[in-house]
């Protein structure tokens, strides 16, 4: 269980830290939609892991991250104040933690 643990804890961290960068480098500056993007991901991101830990089937992974891109966009969109495309930037944000937590695997 010490192993779920620490995969929930590593995965929800490095997310939070990319996406956060992420939001940095797409020069928005709202602390209220960071604080956002925070609580979505807190919402989403242990959940695909622990359902990918359950199901540990590669296939899982794409309904997993479609899940996280439209729940996170739908909160940006409903809760927001700068984002003009939501699910876009869901699915941009997602796209570039998921590609950069696949390079930081290889290297490991």
């Amino acid at each position: 269980m010490g192993g779920l643990y620490s995969a929930l804890a590593a995965s929800l961290g490095l997310t939070l830290l990319l996406e956060a960068g992420f939001f940095g480098l797409t020069s928005k500056r709202d602390v209220k939609d960071l604080l956002l993007l925070v609580l979505a991901n807190v919402l989403t991101n242990p959940l695909v892991v622990l359902t990918f830990w359950l199901l540990p089937y590669p296939l899982m992974k794409v309904p997993l991250e479609l899940f996280a891109v439209v729940t996170e966009g739908f909160v940006y969109q409903k809760y927001g104040r700068g984002f003009k495309r939501p699910y876009l930037f869901s699915l941009a944000a997602n796209a570039f933690s998921f590609g950069i937590g696949v390079l930081i695997q290889r290297l490991i």
